[in-house]
């Protein structure tokens, strides 16, 4: 069975034609573009309503890390004395306490699964919200453009920069909202 192997010549040749396609003409690159693109992470992150955000998921983030932390330093310490005690107590009573501690892990490990799934939701959250109360901003610089359509960065294989609208949305972001 043969597989067909594209030579890196035939590959060269295929992107160059396709940045000859995405590459500005002179004088269209004031043309309306149909398609737009925008970096949403990067918009989040750097509009100060979207580092805001940020910042307060970050510090709920870090207090779980250190939550996690003394729960491991307890359990570890709780593992520690119930591997002692194991020499002078007796097989029954042993099993029953190890039984309890294995119980008593699983279950932290599930409360303190279930806060990091809380945060990441409320991290997506945040965005979803932070994205619906720009889209008026978005939505104007589309207009703008004469585009139709704004694609998230990720979704895009190869396109030209001067479709990515994120620093302008950026900047227009940051201009209506008051500085503290």
């Amino acid at each position: 069975m043969s597989r067909f192997r594209p030579s890196s010549r035939g590959l060269r040749a295929a992107l160059a034609a396709l940045a000859l396609a995405l590459a500005p003409t002179p004088g269209l690159s004031q043309s309306p573009t149909p398609v737009l693109t925008i970096d949403q992470d990067r918009l989040f992150s750097e509009t100060r309503l979207g580092a805001e955000a940020l910042r307060a998921l970050e510090a709920e983030a870090q207090d779980l890390a250190a939550e996690n932390q003394q729960i491991e330093n307890n359990l570890i310490a709780e593992e520690l004395d119930l591997t002692e005690q194991r020499p002078t107590l007796p097989a029954e009573e042993f099993r029953a306490l190890a039984t309890a501690f294995d119980a008593r892990v699983q279950q932290l490990r599930a409360e303190q699964d279930e806060k990091a799934r809380r945060l990441n939701r409320l991290r997506d959250e945040a965005q979803s919200k932070f994205l619906r109360d720009s889209a008026d901003i978005i939505s104007d610089i589309v207009r703008a453009r004469g585009a139709v359509l704004v694609l998230d960065r990720r979704d895009v294989f190869l396109s030209a920069d001067s479709i990515d609208i994120t620093n302008e949305a950026i900047a227009r972001i940051n201009a209506a909202e008051p500085e503290d």
